[in-house]
């Protein structure tokens, strides 16, 4: 009797198509990983203007301006890093919101809003929003500030579009 070495064609055959099966049902779970992906950084960035906007409003309650419409609260060691605030939160401007988060421009477009009525829309440079040019497409974070001394800050964030 002969000894055996190795695999026959058919085994072969078989191992490749059940790895072709789980190749085609396992890949449709990892092609949307990019939009898991942007949709979790909004959300993490939505926690940190939460966190953020705590910080802020309790140096500006220390500070005694929690009440005031249109100041400013130093953030950091030197005057340079201050922040606008209203009524204790952040205002919508993105210089404040650059400061406060500490991100970049590189990373991250701000879109301000024309007072404090109007919110800020926050999208990831490279993702699939853009206001102008495609304004349906739902990929982004909008922070409303705070309208009076009883009303908090909104935090939106739309991610049915990354």
């Amino acid at each position: 009797m002969q000894k055996q070495n190795g695999f026959t064609l058919i085994e072969l055959v078989v191992v490749i198509i059940i790895l072709g099966i789980l190749a085609v049902t396992a890949a449709p779970k990892f092609i949307n990983l990019q939009s898991d992906a942007r949709a979790s950084t909004l959300q993490g960035l939505k926690g940190s203007m939460q966190g953020a906007n705590s910080l802020v409003y309790s140096k500006s309650a220390i500070a005694g301006e929690e009440r005031e419409a249109d100041t400013t609260v130093q953030i950091g060691a030197v005057a340079a890093d201050s922040v606008k605030i209203a009524y204790g939160y952040l205002q919508n401007d993105s210089a404040s919101i650059l400061e406060a988060l500490d991100i970049s421009t590189d990373d991250w477009t701000i879109v301000a809003g024309d007072d404090l009525t109007e919110p800020t829309v926050i999208y990831q440079s490279g993702s699939p929003y853009d206001k102008d040019a495609n304004p349906a497409v739902d990929c982004h974070f909008e922070y409303t500030p705070a309208q009076s001394a009883s009303v908090a800050p909104k935090y939106e964030v739309e991610d049915t579009g990354c």
